[in-house]
């Protein structure tokens, strides 16, 4: 009797994970099938591939690695993030109330308060996931999802995905999980219990700036025929080169993200020392409020680091060299950005400001550079700056 194999490490599953060699020819990478429609067999009888709106051979490889690095039964991916995102919400009924986390990304935030409240009738309501009693009671009759973002951004919050799924489950409410800034690689949503586990692919999953897309992946088999039919009547869906580029790119994101966690925890413990910097968000910092939380949830604390600065924005950006001035983030060049101007800029000020983002909080998107180039950059903008 052979033996079952023992589950593979993430790193070797990320170069292996959904038989995405090809069968046809044994290339170890799948074509790119460009083709928007496939032959039928014969009359009345279809072929495993119809029409690529519905699926396709290059996005289904995709689709099966990053399932299968989240531990779940089916990956659905779409044009941007933001389509992703877009396509949880399609799960809802007409009117219906969402909970989410005050501490949000913008565009989100965004696509909640200025299309689904209008177009669809939902409600939402936003509290301090720190306080699992505020959740609790934020829920309505109507609600229908529970939506979390962890670590948070720009402030790195972190919510208690054990916790908030076992809520969930009691109400019989889903529960959807942006898992962009944690990665399959240092957090699971779905084997803590959450039904979606969606993510940016435009960040980290590509890992090049050179492509945008994002994706869900669910924990049920139902849940993911239903994002499948609502992506094909609505017609989100990225286009095969595009997953084929992130595809790729997930092959090195185990490597990267070992990476980029190292140079964010060695630039969050020196950040903490600067006078030039009144604050660090990082929850890798032992000082950090959601530091026990993390170490529990999250194999390692990510690659973003959020700053407040004591001196002036505009001459700390301007003089930065090897980090580089613009949005996103998850590349493997180091960003910088400012999200009242870029990350959150639709955002009200005074939503802003109750979410604790000030003029002087800068987001740091760490690469994979060499550690003591990014700090001696940081060094010379903070001196730059004054404060």
């Amino acid at each position: 009797m052979t033996e079952s194999k023992k589950p593979q490490d993430l790193a070797t599953r990320c170069i292996h994970a959904g038989d995405t060699e090809d069968p046809a020819t044994g290339a170890v990478m799948p074509p790119i099938v460009t083709s928007s429609t496939y032959r039928s067999p014969e009359f009345g009888k279809s072929g495993e591939h119809v029409y690529s709106r519905a699926s396709n051979p290059t996005r289904d490889a995709f689709e099966r690695c990053v399932a299968d690095l989240e531990a779940g039964v089916r990956g659905v991916a779409y044009a941007s993030g933001m389509a992703a995102t877009a396509g949880i919400l399609e799960l809802l009924e007409q009117g219906a109330h969402v909970v989410a986390p005050a501490d949000l990304y913008g565009g989100t935030l965004r696509l909640f308060n200025e299309v689904r409240t209008r177009q669809a009738g939902f409600e939402f309501t936003y509290v301090d996931f720190a306080d699992l009693d505020a959740v609790a009671a934020a829920i309505q009759p109507k609600t229908q999802l529970i939506w979390i973002e962890t670590p948070t951004n720009p402030l790195l919050k972190i919510v208690d995905l054990a916790a908030v799924a076992e809520l969930g489950k009691s109400r019989d409410i889903l529960v959807a999980v942006d898992n962009t800034f944690a990665t399959p690689c240092l957090q699971r949503p779905l084997e803590l219990g959450c039904d979606i586990a969606m993510h940016s692919t435009t960040k980290y999953l590509g890992g090049h700036s050179d492509v945008i897309g994002g994706i869900n992946v669910v924990a049920d088999a139902e849940i993911g025929r239903r994002l499948v039919s609502l992506r094909s009547a609505v017609g989100s869906v990225p286009g095969s080169f595009d997953a084929y580029l992130t595809l790729r790119g997930v092959k090195t994101l185990a490597l990267r993200m070992q990476r980029h966690c190292e140079n964010a925890q060695a630039l969050a413990e020196w950040l903490q020392a600067q006078s030039g910097v009144k604050r660090v968000y990082y929850p890798g910092l032992a000082a950090d409020p959601g530091h026990a939380l993390a170490r529990r949830q999250m194999s390692a604390f990510g690659g973003i680091v959020t700053i407040e600065l004591a001196g002036d924005v505009a001459k700390f950006m301007n003089s930065l060299e090897v980090f580089t001035l613009a949005e996103s983030l998850g590349g493997v060049e180091s960003l910088a950005g400012h999200p009242v101007t870029m990350s959150h800029s639709t955002v009200p000020a005074a939503t802003r400001e109750a979410m604790g983002i000030t003029p002087s909080t800068v987001r740091l998107s760490v690469g994979i550079e060499a550690v003591d180039d990014l700090r001696a950059d940081l060094a010379s903008a903070l001196t730059a700056a004054g404060g």
